[in-house]
């Protein structure tokens, strides 16, 4: 067992863990907003999601240093990131008029 003291390092993972997640989650907005307008909306969705996984699962494996507790605690951060994103997003002004019109080039069923 090593002399560090446990709480610094949690409160820092859990930072780390909230980053990851405003940035996963604001990286997955801010995708879907683009390929709607994009003539291949599917490269964008595709690209994106690598990008945001590998970031955060090295982030994730950075910030744990192999440790339980820091990962649990990442991951309570990246949660607490969700969860203020998604109710950001919710507030914004609506603009689903303007997504329809330039996602006119999608086939229709």
């Amino acid at each position: 067992m090593t002399n560090e003291p446990i709480f610094p390092m949690l409160m820092l993972s859990t930072i780390a863990g909230a980053a990851l997640g405003a940035f996963f989650f604001g990286g997955l907005w801010w995708s879907l907003r683009r390929g709607l307008g994009s003539p291949r909306p599917a490269l964008w969705q595709l690209g994106s999601a690598i990008v945001r996984t590998v970031v955060v699962l090295c982030g994730f494996l950075v910030t744990s240093a192999g440790s339980w507790q820091r990962m649990l605690a990442g991951v309570a951060g990246f949660i607490v990131a969700r969860m203020l994103i998604t109710r950001w997003v919710r507030r914004m002004p609506e603009r689903g008029a303007d997504a329809m019109e330039r996602a006119r080039h999608a086939p229709r069923p």
